[in-house]
């Protein structure tokens, strides 16, 4: 599932960087994440690194977002083809 940035954001910035798929924006003064891009950071970390580095805690799991793992998979593979060959 993807991840959902709420109303909390005090619009650090400390998350952007840490999407290695640049699923996160600032939009309106508060930063967004792209459920088309967020794939909860598989194939780089083992948890999702936005929530990590928020200082407010303001970022959760976007319910209306439902994923499996193999579908995160697939995703981060087609996102990044060079890090994930597919033979």
């Amino acid at each position: 599932m993807a991840r959902l940035i709420t109303q909390e954001c005090i619009a650090c910035g400390l998350c952007e960087p840490e999407c290695p798929n640049d699923a996160i924006s600032l939009e309106d003064s508060l930063y967004v994440v792209d459920s088309w891009l967020c794939t909860e950071c598989i194939g780089f970390f083992e948890t999702p690194q936005c929530g990590t580095v928020c200082p407010v805690d303001c970022i959760e799991d976007d319910q209306t977002v439902r994923e499996t793992e193999a579908e995160l998979w697939e995703k981060a593979k087609s996102l990044h083809p060079e890090k994930f060959p597919t033979d």
